[in-house]
């Protein structure tokens, strides 16, 4: 009993880690407790992540760990400037308008990176690496198959892409919707895929040809995911490592399995082309507003409303018969029984006709190029929110979830939240890991092309925050952290740096 006690405490660490591995990316996202007035809840990750940071706290005051405090001044310094601008903004500024919940978001901060120093305080070697490495590949197998079975055999999601949906229901996906695995929507998905892919390309280069089937099935949940800025950001950062490493016809065989893959999916394809139409507008020559043709359908992905270049005479609504005119007609007949519904009325079809007629021979038509809704409401409304909170709070910002849920695009969540200071050095924290790393890349070592392909996937999640939120989704901030940390754990551990060429890996 004595030795098993030594054991256990010599290893518990390894043991919660290993627990941390499994349960993050595959314990579905169900709320233990919802935040009132906001669809934010507690989970039960947040609970065993809590145990972990004890035991850690624990193990540290016993000196059976320590703190790598290389990364530690700078995390410290992001996680102060964090709650300043808590502090700033629901006590001074009043622009956090919920307590708990801008108290939480900051907490989170640290939630989430704080892994970053357990798992670096525990690997130390090349063959912790290798173990926890291996346990994470069996995870993300997991999860691919999981995706393909969301798909076509009708497996469940929990998803928190609304309100009502993060309350914690189990959804069986339709025919049009994309895939999300154990993530809690698809964006989370593409991005946990895009920072391992390349890895996945690494291990197949340097290890075992027949990793390349794990690619294949990556490849294949990221299409059906159907995330456009993912499927930029898998381009930006897998080709590169790829030509880097000079594997040219590795390169042939992906391009033809990315292309299959593609063409094979009508979501993905349908929502690339559909990113920018050209259509025809209508403008009120009286008011300026415009009404953008659109018919709104479960397999489309309509139009948006931020239009470019409206000016000029453009051609008479009137006299345009297109398919377009018909939409328009449509969504303005939906404006004027909108408007007659508010004011209390009941108007006749020759009512109708009517005011739609007149409504027309005040405008004009004008064709140019829209963006889809989704691109739309980030230019229009998410984008400019955060721009305004940072020119107006410019040092710390106007605090966390001050700007609502999401933003969309990670750089300017960080300006408008947390200002020049947060944003600053959560920049410097990424750069200083992109550096070490690239350090050890750039002496050829025996480990350097897995060490790039880890590089790789970094770069292609910086490519995916400038779309989504990606950091701020607990998942896949959870995973990068775990990541990051054993990366940079090993490369702490190596007493001078020099060249490993000759341990296998």
């Amino acid at each position: 009993m004595k030795k098993l006690l030594k054991w256990l405490d010599n290893n518990i660490l390894k043991i919660v880690l290993v627990g941390y591995i499994f349960f993050i990316p595959l314990f579905p996202k169900i709320p233990f407790k919802m935040v009132d007035y906001t669809y934010i809840a507690i989970r039960f990750e947040d609970f065993f992540v809590a145990i972990i940071y004890i035991l850690f706290v624990l193990q540290l005051l016993r000196r059976k760990v320590a703190l790598n405090k290389k990364y530690l001044i700078l995390f410290s310094l992001f996680w102060i400037a964090v709650f300043i601008s808590f502090y700033l903004g629901f006590f001074v500024q009043k622009t956090i308008v919920i307590k708990n919940v801008g108290f939480l978001n900051a907490l989170r901060r640290v939630e989430y990176m704080a892994i970053f120093f357990v798992f670096a305080a525990v690997v130390k070697s090349w063959k912790d690496v290798k173990f926890y490495l291996r346990l994470i590949l069996v995870v993300f197998a997991i999860v691919c198959l999981y995706g393909l079975g969301q798909k076509y055999l009708g497996w469940p999601a929990v998803q928190t892409m609304n309100p009502e949906y993060a309350k914690g229901y189990f959804l069986v996906l339709d025919s049009f919707a994309r895939i999300s695995s154990t993530f809690a929507g698809h964006y989370d998905l593409a991005a946990y895929l895009i920072l391992f892919i390349p890895v996945i390309l690494a291990l197949t280069i340097q290890m075992n040809p027949w990793f390349f089937a794990l690619f294949l099935i990556a490849l294949s949940n990221l299409v059906l995911t159907a995330s456009r800025v993912s499927y930029g950001a898998y381009i930006a950062s897998a080709f590169p490592f790829l030509l880097w490493n000079k594997k040219y016809k590795l390169i042939i065989i992906v391009i033809v399995a990315t292309v299959g893959m593609t063409l094979l999916s009508n979501n993905l394809t349908n929502r690339l082309s559909r990113t920018f139409q050209v259509k025809q507008v209508f403008v009120d020559r009286t008011s300026g507003q415009v009404t953008v043709p659109r018919k709104i359908q479960a397999d489309d992905l309509p139009p948006g409303d931020f239009v470019l270049g409206t000016g000029g005479t453009g051609v008479n609504a009137t006299s345009v018969n297109t398919k377009d005119s018909q939409e328009a007609q449509n969504n303005i007949r939906d404006q004027i029984r909108e408007q007659a519904r508010k004011q209390g009325r009941t108007l006749t079809k020759s009512q109708e006709d009517a005011l739609l007629e007149s409504a027309l021979n005040n405008m004009k038509v004008i064709q140019t190029v829209v963006p889809d809704i989704s691109v739309a409401t980030r230019l229009q409304v998410e984008w400019p929110r955060a721009i305004r909170a940072f020119l107006k709070y410019p040092i710390f910002g106007k605090g966390p979830s001050a700007i609502t849920e999401a933003t969309d695009n990670d750089y300017l969540r960080w300006i408008g939240e947390f200002g020049a200071v947060g944003t600053l050095l959560f920049l410097v924290i990424l750069g200083k890991l992109f550096c070490d790393i690239f350090k050890e890349v750039r002496k050829k070592d025996s480990h350097w092309v897995l060490l790039l392909g880890v590089l790789a996937g970094f770069g292609g999640l910086l490519v995916n925050a400038t779309y989504i939120d990606v950091f701020e989704a607990s998942k896949v901030a959870f995973v990068f952290w775990m990541f990051m940390g054993i990366f940079i754990g090993y490369i702490s551990s190596l007493p001078d740096k020099k060249n490993l060429a000759n341990k296998k890996i």
